[in-house]
């Protein structure tokens, strides 16, 4: 009969092309194109209606014979080809222990973290304390107790950060209205953490106080709205300006090298009388001048001078028996001095590829 002889051929072919298949989806293709819907095996299942009688049962038998036998062959080639590509896929994962391992890479502090630590080593080792302070102040310790007179300019809104409360207060007709609590603010300077400590200890004093401040200043190249302050209190008995300039040229010197050399200007400060501004000589040019310095030959650093007698008296300290100094000095500007940063805002952009020159 044509139809058996045809079955033979499928099942021979059939046979022959599976074992002849790499991968599992040649074998599929494979298995589509003998019992798929359209394959040539399930169309003579299908045509079992145009037989005769006596032909059904022997074509019958035969086809499900043959379907058998391609299942199970499918079944176990399929298994092969399976355990082989896992084998290869084993194979080419596989861990090689004789190459070196990847190190996980190391963190480091902050270049600005790295400055405000060593300052606070440098005052350390001369016998003072580090304090620190809260973020938002009142006005009194911001201002009023530093001897800041009320038509101070570093009291502007334009100056400093003042807290706004939406306090929920009703009228007479149940509106609700804002009011500007005008005497809590962000903190412009880490000198109220001193107050607050001539408050708490009685001389002697020798403190260091680093911290954020926060000022309304539009980000640029010389200008942060939040920086880095470091400020050092003396208040002790016999204390004079010999002992401020002592101090400040041992940190100069410790921060930036014993060939510097540094240069005290008068200046007005309300928290200091007398007051100056400090200098160091450019490390550039060795002081001759040239472009980073203006040709000054000197770049500033830091304020200080001595401790008003009106500041002692709001922390009761009697300023006929106790003299002080004081002095304030940015982490970001010593970086950039140091280092000759072009732009402040390079250290608070997270850019790695900057950050890591300092690690």
């Amino acid at each position: 009969m044509s139809v058996l002889h045809n079955l033979d051929r499928i099942e021979q072919e059939a046979l022959l092309d599976i074992t002849q298949k790499q991968t599992l989806e040649e074998l599929d293709q494979v298995r589509v194109a003998l019992i798929g819907k359209k394959g040539s095996l399930t169309q003579i299942l299908r045509s079992m209606n145009t037989l005769t009688v006596e032909e059904r049962p022997k074509v019958g038998k035969r086809a499900n014979e043959v379907q058998r036998t391609i299942e199970g062959a499918l079944a176990e080639k399929k298994e092969e080809l399976a355990a082989k590509e896992l084998e290869q896929r084993i194979s080419q994962s596989a861990l090689d222990i004789t190459l070196p391992g990847r190190r996980q890479a190391h963190g480091a502090r902050h270049v600005i973290s790295q400055i405000v630590r060593e300052i606070e080593s440098i005052f350390i080792g001369l016998g003072y304390t580090v304090e620190t302070g809260p973020y938002v102040e009142t006005e009194y310790y911001n201002f009023t107790s530093l001897n800041a007179p009320q038509d101070h300019p570093s009291r502007s809104p334009r100056d400093t950060f003042y807290i706004e409360d939406l306090t929920e207060s009703c009228d007479e007709k149940s509106a609700f209205s804002a009011h500007l609590v005008s005497d809590v603010l962000l903190r412009t300077q880490t000198s109220p953490v001193q107050m607050r400590v001539m408050e708490a200890q009685e001389p002697p004093i020798y403190m260091l106080s680093p911290g954020r401040v926060f000022r309304p200043d539009t980000p640029d190249a010389n200008h942060l709205p939040q920086f880095t302050q470091i400020e050092g209190l003396v208040v002790d008995k016999g204390i004079t300006f010999a002992d401020l300039k002592g101090t400040l040229d041992h940190m100069t010197r410790a921060l930036f090298g014993q060939d510097r050399k540094t240069r005290y200007r008068p200046h007005f400060f309300p928290f200091t009388e007398p007051s100056c501004e400090v200098d160091v000589s450019c490390g550039v040019c060795g002081g001759n001048g040239c472009r980073f310095c203006n040709h000054t030959g000197w770049l500033e650093i830091l304020g200080a001078g001595m401790v008003d007698p009106n500041v002692l008296a709001y922390a009761k300290i009697d300023a006929d028996v106790y003299s002080g100094f004081a002095f304030g000095i940015g982490a970001e500007r010593v970086a950039a001095l140091r280092y000759n940063l072009p732009d402040l805002r390079l250290l608070t952009t997270g850019d790695m590829r900057f950050l890591k020159q300092f690690s």
